[in-house]
């Protein structure tokens, strides 16, 4: 059985043989919700990298300690991307943020586009992006992943071409797309783009195109916005090699 993921921030200087007490919420979780056992496997991280593995030495209401037998760092994949995702109703959005986080991704960032159902007004912002970052959170350790994708405010269509540049290459998934996913060779810090239900406009495509984005296509047919991202994320991940290996 693989053992469970818990995060905390009060891992720095961290060392095997040591003992932590996990608590707060994580450790109230452990102890409550899993009900984690003396002698069972656990794993902590910061969300920036760290991995402690030890055993559960103690079992208390609301925290659990832990006998540290290993302290790892571990690398960032070269190919680090981003979900770039359009608003949607019902909770299709939540659906492709889950989803994109267990596949790996580093950061989410929603989008309020022309044609978004949904619509985050002032008094939902906060809500919305808190909401999107607890579903991350949660997905992050159910897929034991060290590092934690950053949830960012809401983004206008304007605001997200300004972001354009910050990125190694910027895809836009578009049907009527002329390139397929396939066609552009891409590396380093890759964002993935989004479309609401009705899809992108054509003005919307045109900014982000101007901006450096790249159409893409992901063949035949059109895939559910919840759905759209994940398939072009597992094409992306699996053609770069990540699965190759279960490290």
């Amino acid at each position: 059985m693989v053992a469970p993921l818990f995060y905390s921030s009060d891992l720095s200087n961290i060392k095997a043989g040591e003992i932590f007490r996990l608590a707060g919420d994580e450790g109230k979780h452990a102890a409550n919700v899993r009900r984690m056992r003396i002698g069972e496997a656990i794993q902590l991280t910061d969300g920036l990298g760290l991995r402690v593995q030890g055993l559960v030495s103690s079992v208390e209401p609301g925290a659990v300690s832990v006998v540290v037998s290993s302290v790892n760092r571990e690398a960032r994949s070269a190919l680090q991307f981003t979900l770039v995702q359009a608003l949607a109703k019902g909770d299709r959005d939540e659906l492709a943020v889950q989803a994109a986080t267990e596949l790996g991704a580093t950061g989410i960032v929603p989008w309020q586009a022309s044609r978004s159902v949904s619509r985050w007004d002032d008094a939902k912002k906060a809500k919305g992006q808190q909401r999107w970052q607890s579903i991350a959170t949660e997905a992050a350790k159910q897929s034991l992943r060290v590092y934690l994708p950053n949830v960012s405010t809401i983004l206008s269509t304007s605001e997200l071409a300004k972001t354009v540049s910050s990125f190694d290459a910027v895809l836009v998934l578009d049907p009527t797309a002329e390139k397929s996913i396939v066609t552009p060779s891409i590396s380093g810090r890759v964002a993935i783009v989004v479309g609401p239900e009705g899809g992108i406009s054509k003005e919307e495509l045109a900014l982000l195109e101007d901006a450096g984005a790249i159409r893409v296509h992901l063949g035949a047919g059109i895939l559910r916005t919840s759905t759209a991202g994940l398939a072009a994320i597992s094409y992306l991940v699996g053609s770069s090699g990540q699965w190759d290996t279960a490290e």
